[in-house]
């Protein structure tokens, strides 16, 4: 299993990696992908109330499913429904976790199948393919009824941030991510009340914690310090808390003063304390993401920067008694722009329908049936995870963490931030901004000043590089 959530993990931060790729001129990108994709096309059917996209009712369905940690049966029993729905129409569902070797070849000669799910670590670049005119824009889709009322749009039944999540450069939307999830920081409802302490939703009270915390013999935080670019995950919801969403869309944009600006310090700064004070479990900078969970589960840290993949992949280590619970990052202070329920959460699992897809049409309606609430329940009582439909929980059973990350959604509403910087340039995020920098300041060997000194020439040096694709809110 943790393979393959450290894949879903992977697909979260590779997400459209466009940042990573220098796309060369169309000319030369347009004749790899050659083939006769466009004269293979099947005609479309007649529009009507029930199939309001147009679908070919005899035309054959192939999609392709990554097969990781949300497994195949879900998208097979929305095939079943697009299958009672077009009886006449032959589908085909094929999975794999080798995305890019399967498939990549299709690509370039013209046949790739009418929808994919693009994850895994073998998940084909977005930017290449965006910048290669190889898929095809789903603001068809989302302009659509919904399958549940056709009083509402596909686009106003989707979660915050979902449709951007797809864009580059614009309106057209290339990507339609399924699962959603939601970051923050994760703790055990039990071990707070066995400490007699609430949540705190300031940076006192959050240190309050820790020192109750470490005279039990209990670290205040923990984290996968191999891999630190976990640490956004509440850090930069807590930095836009401190001086609104503007801070994180400078950062996006690779601004000259992205990481000078005083919520940026202020968010650092309170961090370090965390180390100064002694207050994060010790060796955690040698821990994986595994590990650290693992120490967590243990007992040994209060509180653990992450998504809500963590409760399918802990569950192991996990006891009965934990009560698993996320809650988004405590703020600073009163002077917050933002109030505190601020939080991190987008999509994951991007779905794509290429533009050479002999059923594009096919694709996009078996996509609609995905986003309808009775695969959205299937989905998330499968799995454990929320979709991008907004809602499909009323009346399941859910486990702790899940319900606890669909009430902090609840209490965020329209609070929600979607940091861009792990999507448009994963190499800065990931290996500079989050093991150059913030690792090296958790760890104590760099103070807030230098993180922020070097985090910032980082983000010069990527703003003035030229091969890389640049994007901007």
């Amino acid at each position: 299993m943790g393979s393959n959530h450290v894949n879903r993990r992977d697909l979260i931060k590779q997400a459209a990696a466009a940042g990573l790729i220098a796309v060369p001129a169309m000319g030369a990108l347009t004749s790899c992908a050659s083939g006769s994709g466009e004269d293979n096309k099947v005609d479309k059917g007649k529009k009507t109330k029930d199939n309001p996209l147009g679908v070919n009712k005899s035309a054959p369905l192939e999609v392709y499913i990554f097969d990781g940690g949300f497994g195949t049966k879900y998208a097979k029993d929305a095939q079943a429904v697009y299958e009672k729905n077009f009886p006449k129409a032959k589908t085909k569902l094929k999975s794999t976790q080798k995305i890019q070797s399967v498939l990549q070849p299709r690509f370039n000669g013209g046949t790739p199948p009418d929808l994919i799910d693009n994850s895994g670590a073998e998940q084909m670049d977005m930017g290449v393919l965006v910048g290669k005119k190889q898929l095809t824009d789903l603001t068809e889709l989302l302009d659509a009824p919904s399958i549940d009322d056709p009083n509402k749009k596909v686009r106003d039944t989707l979660r915050p941030g979902v449709v951007e999540m797809g864009q580059f450069d614009g309106k057209p939307v290339w990507i339609l991510y399924y699962a959603y999830t939601v970051y923050g920081v994760w703790y055990s409802q039990k071990a707070l009340d066995k400490l007699d302490v609430e949540y705190p939703e300031n940076w006192d009270d959050m240190l309050s914690v820790c020192a109750k915390a470490k005279k039990k013999g209990m670290a205040g935080w923990t984290y996968a310090g191999k891999f630190p670019y976990y640490l956004p995950f509440s850090l930069y919801p807590f930095m836009a808390k401190i001086g609104g969403p503007e801070v994180l869309n400078k950062i996006d944009n690779l601004e000259p003063d992205a990481w000078k600006q005083p919520a940026v310090k202020a968010a650092l700064e309170a961090y370090y304390e965390l180390y100064k004070k002694g207050y994060v479990l010790d060796g955690t900078p040698g821990l994986d993401h595994i590990e650290s969970q693992t120490a967590w589960n243990e007992g040994k840290a209060l509180f653990i920067p992450n998504g809500s993949w963590v409760e399918n992949e802990a569950k192991k280590t996990t006891p009965k008694d934990f009560e698993m619970r996320v809650a988004a990052p405590s703020g600073l202070d009163s002077g917050d722009k933002l109030p505190f329920g601020t939080l991190w959460a987008s999509g994951g699992e991007p779905f794509i329908v290429p533009a050479k897809a002999k059923n594009p049409t096919g694709g996009m309606e078996q996509l609609r049936i995905m986003l309808g609430e009775a695969s959205s329940k299937n989905f998330t009582k499968q799995v454990s995870s929320l979709t991008s439909f907004n809602g499909g929980t009323e009346g399941l059973s859910l486990p702790p963490g899940l319900k606890s990350a669909v009430d902090a959604l609840e209490k965020a509403g329209k609070n929600i931030v979607n940091p861009r910087i792990q999507d448009w340039y994963v190499a800065l995020q990931k290996e500079k901004i989050g093991v150059a920098c913030l690792g090296e300041m958790m760890a104590g060997r760099m103070t807030p000043a230098e993180a922020m000194k070097k985090a910032q020439k980082f983000t010069d040096e990527a703003r003035e590089d030229d091969s890389i694709t640049h994007y901007k809110h």
